[in-house]
């Protein structure tokens, strides 16, 4: 069925601010490749709307990876203003609009010119909204934990150019183009906003429309599988993670080029950082942040552009994968966001949070947080970059902060040497930056395993003996979880067996368990256990409901039809 236009956003107040040009990434596509193919889309004719008997859920392939895509200008008069959004008739709330409008635009003047992208992520506002994409529930059951759909925040990937016109009033053209998806799919829809962006600025809506049919025509993302999707003449070809597949593998090897041309894209993560130039400048406080990640204490991200302010926060997030960050997180906030007064007041205490701002204004309203990280840019050179330092949050001034970890907390592990010497051997090597982040990964894997294996132990034990499981009674309940209990179990089967680092696990485990991550890991291992002991249940039923047939039955079966 056909798109019907709605109607545009325009927020009231506020001012653009020039942001600064970030270049991002490899292989943007040459005028021989995305740009002739863009050209030729665009000339084409419209491909007609399909009829309503065609298809019982019109555009729901696109809405499989994308709920819509805005674009957001600036207005003399208005400030940012929404411009588009297509589909058109995707219903975004008039609150959202107005989120989406700030959080596509720099917060704070840089006074550069180019093209940036960041990403931002935000809370839907309106209720349960239906959607064209039908098949939520069995993505999550076989997706990662980390990677599932949200069901109640949006994520949007920004392209924010900036450059001298002097056809516009104000001397310069400020516009972005934003990806707006349910799926944290972060270096698969920056890498797209490479090929797309560039294209649209100097086409405009035509060319939106075509990349958005052609995404309309991708296969939707199955969990374990390998796709080619095509735009503009290229081919992209990514691998979606799977919950079957082993922690920290590399799902490189698993690509096959089936002798495609041109030769595709190969993104070898659809989601994963360059963990190690994010982590740059922190990296002898790894551990540190890895602890306050854990127990979902509430961080303050001070960045100088949304770029290195949004990286950071995703990158602290996935620091605890295989384990869930069950508390919310905000790459980038500015101060136009509802959720200002919330996270700003004093008369309570900071939720737990994790929240990447750029506009200077945050330093004096969010000095009552206890964790305040502030970082300039980053930037790779030859050697270890300047290490920032922990500083007492006293120390926060409003003007002329220096880079550093504001923060009065005490780790309960000692730090690991060993991983310092080994990127700082790297460093010296000219080793790779995916190399690094490869290796700084694998510690944080190892590391949070260690800490979670003997939690999956206890848990295990909870569950009843399958013996227990009778089909003429109720499916026996799963013992309570007994923090005193578990403890216990950690002198002889505690994260020492698969961990070097010292320190006070006992102390870190007590103060996990008053934590959110905590609460999340623990609901969601109950659920599967229930779910567990049901199937168990339910074929325990079926095994007595059903006689074993004699000797002289099982040579002749007769079937029929029962009415």
């Amino acid at each position: 069925m056909g798109r019907a236009v709605g109607e545009s956003s325009k927020p009231q107040g506020g001012a653009a601010r020039r942001g600064g040009a970030e270049p991002w990434g490899p292989g943007r596509a040459g005028p021989g490749g995305a740009g002739a193919a863009m050209d030729a889309l665009c000339r084409a004719e419209p491909r007609p709307r399909r009829p309503a008997a065609a298809s019982p859920l019109p555009w729901s392939r696109f809405s499989a990876w994308l709920d819509c895509v805005c674009v957001v200008t600036f207005d003399l008069e208005l400030g940012q203003a929404m411009e588009l959004v297509y589909p058109y008739d995707f219903r975004l709330t008039e609150k959202e609009k107005t989120s989406i409008c700030y959080l596509s635009f720099p917060d704070s003047y840089s006074g550069g010119l180019g093209d940036t992208q960041f990403s931002f992520r935000l809370r839907q506002s309106g209720g349960q909204r239906t959607t064209h994409y039908e098949d939520d529930g069995e993505y999550n059951r076989e997706a990662p934990l980390t990677l599932q759909r949200e069901s109640a925040h949006y994520f949007g990937y920004v392209y924010f150019r900036q450059v001298k016109d002097s056809s516009m009033k104000r001397g310069y053209f400020q516009k972005s183009l934003v990806l707006v998806s349910r799926l944290p799919y972060v270096n698969l829809f920056q890498s797209l906003l490479q090929l797309i962006a560039p294209e649209y600025f100097d086409k405009l809506e035509p060319c939106l429309e075509a990349v958005c049919n052609e995404i309309d025509q991708w296969p939707p993302p199955v969990p374990g599988q390998t796709l080619n999707l095509p735009v503009m003449g290229v081919v992209i070809q990514v691998r979606i993670p799977s919950r079957v597949d082993k922690p920290g593998s590399s799902p490189v090897k698993q690509f096959n080029q089936e002798n495609l041309l041109p030769a595709p894209l190969v993104l070898p993560s659809i989601h994963e950082l360059d963990l190690f130039r994010c982590f740059q400048p922190v990296l002898i406080h790894v551990q540190m942040l890895w602890e306050l990640m854990l127990l979902g204490e509430p961080i303050v991200v001070m960045a100088p552009s949304p770029t290195v302010s949004s990286e950071m926060v995703l990158a602290l997030t996935s620091c605890l994968a295989p384990l869930r960050y069950c508390c919310d997180y905000r790459p980038y906030f500015t101060i136009h966001d509802s959720e200002f007064k919330e996270y700003t007041t004093r008369t309570q205490a900071p939720p737990n949070i994790v929240v990447g701002v750029t506009n200077p204004f945050f330093i004096k309203t969010l000095q009552h947080w206890p964790h305040i990280l502030r970082v300039g840019e980053l930037k790779m050179s030859g050697d270890l970059p300047k290490q920032v330092k922990v500083k007492k949050l006293t120390k926060l001034k409003t003007l002329d902060t220096k880079p550093g970890i504001y923060t009065s907390y005490k780790t309960f592990l000692h730090k690991d040497k060993t991983l310092i010497k080994r990127l700082l051997k790297g460093i010296q090597r000219k080793r790779p930056s995916e190399v690094q982040s490869a290796l700084l990964r694998r510690h944080l894997l190892e590391l949070t395993q260690s800490f979670i294996i003997p939690l999956e132990h206890y848990i295990a034990s909870l569950m009843p003996l399958q013996r227990a499981i009778t089909p003429w009674k109720n499916p026996p309940q799963i013992r309570p979880f007994r923090q005193d209990d578990f403890m216990k179990t950690l002198e002889h089967a505690g994260p020492q067996l698969t961990c070097v680092l010292k320190g006070d696990w006992l102390g870190l485990y007590r103060r996990f368990f008053r934590s959110p991550n905590f609460d999340g890991w623990y609901r969601q291992r109950h659920k599967e256990m229930t779910q567990k002991l049901e199937a168990l249940h339910l074929e325990a039923i079926c095994e007595a409901a059903l006689p074993k047939p004699t000797e002289s039955q099982t040579g002749n079966v007769i079937c029929c039809w029962l009415p």
